[in-house]
């Protein structure tokens, strides 16, 4: 379990402890997620994220070689493609409405959860050019994985004539706008419409208009 506490230090900066029974190299990406999300790519040194995570710098550099080094791992750690494939292996009963409503449901908890890598992504731009091709590979995946899901549904006869990758880009986008509306609580205060009321009705009116 991952256990981080916030230390507020003098001039208002603040530091973060990684705890909890993880090993070293969870523990330093924990780190960088953390700090780098409150400070930056450029506000914050190894030797912090070092710190952080209850290591001397030379331990983090042993593991990683380097700080871009060790954020590109950690995207790779929080992102959701291992998870997300064994929600499609596992989980799927193969009635639309009630696996669209555990995908969509499922995707919010990860992005959630990994809200502060989601943060960093769009805050850091140039930072993770070098490494943003491989990053594309969670959503990819997860295009995939849905055209596929589509393809298996024509097939039983459970889906309408129409495009599994369009239909899977739809349902994506549908679901990545509201995770990034949520991001920021201001840009929501026009509705009272919760995440969940929002999953609920999407994928109520997505399934009856696929449903033959």
């Amino acid at each position: 379990m991952q256990v981080i506490t916030c230390i507020h230090l003098r001039g208002g900066r603040r530091a973060f402890i990684v705890s909890g029974k993880l090993g070293t190299a969870e523990k330093l990406m924990a780190a960088v997620i953390e700090l780098v999300a409150e400070y930056g790519y450029n506000g914050v040194s190894t030797k912090e994220i070092a710190a952080s995570a209850g290591v001397n710098e030379v331990t983090l550099f042993r593991h990683f070689g380097s700080k871009l080094n060790l954020l590109e791992k950690a995207f790779h750690h929080y992102h959701y493609a291992e998870e997300m494939q064994k929600l499609f292996e596992e989980r799927l009963t193969w009635s639309l409405h009630e696996d669209l409503l555990l995908i969509g449901k499922r995707y919010h908890e990860l992005m959630n959860r990994n809200r502060k890598v989601m943060q960093i992504a769009m805050k850091e731009k140039q930072v993770i050019q070098s490494f943003q091709v491989s990053t594309h590979m969670h959503p990819q995946r997860l295009r995939d994985l849905l055209i596929q899901y589509f393809k298996a549904m024509k097939e039983k006869g459970k889906l309408t004539d129409c495009n599994p990758e369009a239909q899977a880009l739809a349902f994506m986008w549908m679901n990545h706008g509201a995770f990034v509306s949520q991001l920021n609580e201001d840009r929501m205060s026009f509705t009272n419409v919760s995440l969940d009321e929002f999953i609920e009705e999407s994928v109520r009116t997505f399934a009856r208009a696929l449903t033959p």
